[in-house]
């Protein structure tokens, strides 16, 4: 353990607020270029997890301590028989955009060499895959912000797509604070009211619609005579077939189809080509439809009719969400991706890096399922049979919540590797206990790409492995020793195996990041200083350019109907994180928002025979969730909210439609038709499981 607090990054979201962490586990913001000295409620307290109580110490086997040694026996023997009487893809793999590089890269090697499984992908399939397939088919590469964010502190004017960052990210409203905001969000939130009153605007299209607005505001740039074109001659292809299906969706149409109001669409476009400094940023509201990937293309098409990506002070980016959202899809968790953001089924790639693991490349499996469509095979022929599990809580974060139980249950073998009982640990057959942020060495790269170190400073408890040692393990009992088993080491051969690769870490080394040095991707070379804004002299298709891909709008997977009138829409508030496996168990978090609740419009909770405050189900076709029922006047009519942060019957999960894009296979969390109906009081169960020691019994 270290003799004084020591330098560090936040455990939470893609920011990576800059934090020491001291000999006690106490946090203290420091200066860093995101956060700038300043914490959310989040990154305050996240030091109390490191002792919390439910702490995870001891392998489970049956929900009964085991040793290390039986433990890991039991997963390779069990996995061995498994793959032996059903072929490798009996056995899966599911990860974490919370991951370090690190752990991303050694468990996809893992998979691929050890298990010799195609079945790996990981939760980041449902944050940013369709923004990352809409960027690399608009630039040749996807990288979460091609810029710095230190750069929106000079913008004259920022459009936030489906991005409510004042309570996922709120030290990166400090970087807005001299900007004309504009919000486009069903639902006003603390963020659009922010731009409300300084001056901007509230945009609050229907759910499922944000396309024909980006569409409408595209129109309206070309008709109003605000397009650049010389920007679009030298810089881009394709904008004539995208004006095409946009010339049909003039503004008061789009208006009729997605409520936001053709004046307001004016007005934007004007206040965008009006400027020098401007930006389009996307974030989930915008990317997680059966149809995500076309709708961040109409916003990156509008972004580049009016000249902002690559020029200096302007740009296009998407908002990244989980703590390594970016590295953690780069270097191979993912099911069509090999490390350096290389495409499993390309032969170069393939051979580059089996020269790394030193392996045959016909020996790669892939590329395999992507995650719900992994899930879903579960039971079937050829389907999983076991699921190994590394910092993801599937239970309450894949759509569809209560298939996704009984898939998991149905698995022959469940291993979970994580620090605290969340709902997929507590119905595992085998836990193993693994360490915190602020235990282990490791890095990860941030929203813009740059990498950074994440530093030991508490000697984790007895008992407890980090990831690194759990994977080495597993692979030597499987017969392949040999995996490099400290992160450095690690991050050595992932350097190597990025190498000329779109996300190329091989000039980024440890003693580098200690020294001080601000890397991000690509960083080809020891002595490159690494790219902090990309697409300034080219784009990376071959041909330089950029290309502008034709959209239309398609009405989402499922619409409201007579039995379910409404639309639910899900997302995140200030005090929780993700799942709520770590946030509800922080007693000053959980104070503030210690249940599911559901925001109405109060005409809406009229007609349902609800009230503020009284408990109520929200049902879709696939399930139902408990929830307490909160008046909001500023809501949609047709449209009810529910934060997916709680587990049991409170998981907003329970009614999303796992209904998949085409392109980048992202289920539908944002529009699921609904009703609205009243509920006796109850305590739910997800109340009654907040605080389960893993083992003891969990209702069903």
């Amino acid at each position: 353990m270290a003799d004084m607090p020591v330098d560090t990054h936040c455990p939470y979201c893609a920011l990576q607020c800059g934090m020491s962490v001291g000999t006690a586990g106490e946090v203290a913001p420091r200066e860093f270029p995101t956060n700038r000295g300043g914490l959310c409620q989040k990154g305050w307290t996240a030091g109390s997890l490191l002792s919390h109580p439910d702490r995870l110490t001891s392998p489970l086997v049956g929900g009964r301590p085991v040793t290390w040694e039986s433990a890991l026996g039991h997963v390779a023997s069990s996995v061995r028989a498994l793959q032996e009487e059903h072929g490798p893809d009996s056995v899966a793999v599911f990860g974490g955009g919370g991951l370090t590089n690190e752990k991303a890269y050694l468990l996809g090697r893992f998979a691929r060499v050890a298990l010799r499984t195609s079945q790996i992908d990981y939760n980041g399939r449902f944050c940013m895959s369709s923004a990352a397939a809409a960027g690399n088919r608009a630039f040749g590469l996807d990288r979460g912000l091609p810029f710095p964010v230190t750069d929106l502190d000079d913008a004259d004017v920022v459009v936030l797509a489906g991005a409510n960052v004042a309570e996922t990210m709120p030290p990166l409203m400090g970087h807005l604070t001299g900007a004309r905001l504009v919000v486009v969000d069903p639902r006003r939130t603390p963020t659009a009211e922010r731009a409300v009153v300084s001056g901007g605007l509230h945009l609050q299209p229907v759910p499922g619609t944000d396309l024909v607005l980006a569409l409408g505001l595209l129109h309206a740039a070309v008709t109003e005579g605000l397009v650049d074109h010389a920007y679009l001659s030298s810089r881009t292809t394709g904008f004539d077939d995208a004006w095409q299906l946009a010339a049909q969706w003039w503004p008061e149409r789009a208006e009729r189809v997605c409520g936001v109001a053709a004046a307001d669409m004016r007005t934007v476009v004007s206040w965008l080509a009006g400027s020098s400094r401007r930006y389009v940023l996307t974030a989930r509201g915008a990317e997680q439809h059966a149809h995500g990937v076309d709708t961040v293309t109409a916003w990156i098409n509008l972004s580049l009719a009016l000249g902002l990506p690559g020029t200096p002070g302007s740009g296009f980016g998407t908002i990244t969400g989980q703590g390594n959202g970016q590295g953690g899809r780069e270097h191979g968790q993912k099911a069509d991706q090999l490390p350096g953001y290389r495409r499993i089924d390309d032969p170069r790639a393939r051979a580059h890096v089996a020269g790394v693991w030193g392996v045959d490349p016909s020996s790669i499996p892939g590329p395999g399922r992507s995650a719900v469509e992994l899930i879903d095979a579960i039971g079937t022929p050829g389907g999983p049979r076991a699921l190994l599990v590394f910092g993801s809580n599937l239970r309450v974060s894949a759509p569809d919540a209560a298939r996704v139980a009984s898939k998991l249950d149905a698995l022959d073998l469940l291993v979970v590797a994580d620090f605290l009982p969340g709902e997929t640990a507590r119905r595992a057959d085998v836990v193993l206990p693994v360490t915190q942020w602020a235990e282990e060495e490791g890095t990860l790269t941030n929203l813009e790409g740059r990498v950074l170190r994440r530093r030991r400073a508490l000697d984790p408890p007895d008992g407890v492995r980090t990831d690194l040692d759990v994977i080495t393990g597993l692979a030597a009992l499987l017969g392949f020793g040999g995996f490099p088993t400290t992160p450095r080491a690690v991050f050595d051969e992932l350097r190597a195996a990025s190498a000329g690769g779109p996300a190329d870490y091989s000039g980024i080394t440890y003693d580098r990041l200690d020294d001080g040095e601000a890397l991000h991707w690509p960083c080809p070379s020891t002595d490159h200083p690494g790219t902090p804004r990309l697409f300034l002299d080219r784009f990376a298709h071959p041909d330089g350019r950029a290309h502008l891909v034709p959209v239309d709008h398609v009405p989402a997977a499922e619409l409201p109907d007579d039995p379910y009138p409404l639309r639910a829409t899900t997302g995140r508030v200030l005090v929780h994180y993700q799942s709520g496996a770590q946030t509800r168990r922080v007693g000053e978090l959980a104070a503030v928002a210690p249940e599911g609740f559901v925001e109405v419009h109060p005409d809406t909770a009229a007609r349902a025979g609800v009230a503020d405050g009284s408990w109520a189900r929200v049902e879709s076709r696939r399930g139902s969730v408990l929830a307490r029922v909160r008046c909001v006047a500023s809501l949609r009519p047709d449209t009810v909210f529910l934060p997916f942060h709680f587990g049991g019957d409170q998981a907003a999960n329970l009614i999303t439609n796992p209904a998949l894009d085409p392109v980048s296979r992202m289920p539908e969390f944002k529009v699921a038709a609904v009703r609205l109906i009243p509920a006796p009081v109850t305590t739910p169960v997800g109340d009654r499981e907040a605080g389960a020691v893993l083992g003891a019994a969990v209702p069903a």
